[in-house]
């Protein structure tokens, strides 16, 4: 059966599945990707189609009195015997100045059971106050001390897609889930031919290092496909979970507007 916790890696995927602690290259002032943007995959469990996750980065608004772009990934299961039905919706506020996170919101529909997570990242990017809640239950609210600079994982995946990859760069990225922090480390093993949906790619082949936890925790590194063009695009991932193996393929893929990012001092890179 497809688990609850499968598909909330689902949706890590669909951030899919680094900031500004990046051991590598200074990022470029035009950014790898922009409003407009979408991408989608359909995601394998053990070798079957358990479902789609959908990638957008919407259009510059205000979160909490800050300019972002939201990224709004999507993930739903098909309708197959032995699989919930899941509908699951991460926004990640990214704000594209510094390179950092203004925080993120879910909303998650799994087997019938709603629950809502709403992080919001202090300004100084020292702390955050979550706020947590299941449906017909009252929310639960904390605050987390983080790493200045610390991101969510869709936020990470798209500041790690704004660095100068090169074979052999090391990456290092705080991460915070809103009930977990760590270090997701991540690093480029070479550059290969990739078959996927969209023809023949020029890919980064990227080990990925994470502490999801629980039924997520990965039995080995994830392994990641980034196209070596400049828009650095997520076209595969691989992990080999507690519960089984997943898979991510891109199906298809629209580019954003072109746009030159006015990076604030102390931003990423």
């Amino acid at each position: 059966m497809l688990t609850q916790s499968n598909w909330g890696f689902a949706a890590v995927v669909a951030g899919l599945v680094w900031s500004a602690s990046a051991l590598a290259q200074q990022a470029p002032t035009t950014s790898a990707f922009s409003p407009g943007e979408q991408a989608q995959y359909r995601v394998k469990y053990f070798g079957v189609t358990a479902g789609t996750a959908q990638v957008t980065v919407g259009a510059p608004m205000k979160q909490w009195g800050v300019d972002v772009w939201p990224i709004v990934a999507v993930a739903r299961s098909e309708a197959l015997i032995g699989v919930w039905p899941i509908k699951d919706k991460f926004v990640s506020y990214w704000q594209a100045d510094t390179q950092r996170v203004a925080g993120s919101e879910l909303h998650a529909d799994e087997n019938g059971k709603r629950r809502r997570q709403r992080i919001q990242i202090s300004p100084d990017g020292k702390s955050a106050h979550v706020v947590k809640q299941r449906e017909g239950e009252a929310p639960r609210e904390s605050t987390a001390e983080l790493t200045e600079g610390t991101l969510d994982v869709t936020g990470a995946t798209f500041a790690l897609r704004n660095q100068v990859l090169v074979v052999g760069g090391e990456y290092a990225f705080p991460v915070f889930t809103g009930s977990k922090s760590f270090t997701m480390r991540a690093k480029v093993e070479s550059r290969e031919t990739l078959e996927t949906e969209l023809g023949e790619q020029e890919v980064f082949k990227t080990r990925v290092q994470a502490e999801f936890g629980g039924n997520l925790n990965t039995k080995r590194d994830m392994v990641v496909y980034f196209t070596a063009d400049s828009r650095h695009v997520l076209v595969r991932v691989e992990a080999d979970l507690v519960l089984g193996t997943v898979v991510a393929e891109i199906t298809d893929y629209q580019p954003g507007r072109a746009v030159t990012v006015a990076r604030a001092e102390g931003g990423g890179g």
